[in-house]
């Protein structure tokens, strides 16, 4: 029975429309979807005052908080909040010639902008790793999984997180731990 208003018409008619998908179509949404992956893990930032740009890609080999004085001092915070990318993950896009870098240990060559003084990247030799503060990429997703140098803090964190004293073994440090 049809109610008499037309109102099963109208409802019908405003279903959307299943089509279907041909092959072309698809593998074209898959293409789409698998560069908007890339796009999206795919992160630029800049120093200060911009002259410097940078691009990680990929996924970060870890992240976190180091709680060391270098970094401290580097960062002018009470800890410095840390993204570790593979070398090849790490591009300077514009401006490597106002790079500058200092190396106040075998264990960091810190780059700069000689600019404005805007933190850039560190280069862990030791580590093949480079950290770029996290501050430095704002549209990437800072998830802090440790606290590193924690021996060092001057400012104690209660958020759950492993706090090594140094470094976990796999970083070359002893993996020992400390509690909140």
């Amino acid at each position: 029975m049809k109610p008499r208003c037309g109102c099963r018409e109208k409802i019908e008619s405003t279903q959307p429309q299943k089509r279907k998908l041909g092959a072309r179509r698809i593998t074209d949404l898959i293409r789409f979807n698998n560069q908007e992956k890339k796009m999206d893990n795919t992160h630029k930032g800049t120093c200060f005052c911009g002259a410097v740009e940078i691009e990680v890609s990929g996924d970060p080999l870890g992240m976190g908080y180091c709680h060391c004085e270098s970094c401290r001092a580097w960062a002018s915070a009470l800890v410095h909040a840390w993204t570790g990318w593979a070398p090849e993950s790490v591009k300077v896009t514009k401006g490597a010639e106002h790079i500058g870098a200092i190396k106040k240990s075998e264990m960091s060559e810190r780059k700069f902008c000689k600019e404005c003084g805007g933190n850039v990247m560190t280069f862990h030799p030791p580590l093949n790793m480079v950290d770029v503060c996290a501050g430095t990429i704002p549209t990437f997703q800072f998830s802090p999984e440790l606290h590193v140098n924690y021996a060092e803090t001057v400012h104690p964190m209660k958020d759950g997180l492993p706090k090594f004293k140094d470094f976990p073994t796999d970083f070359g440090g002893s993996g020992e731990t400390l509690p909140e």
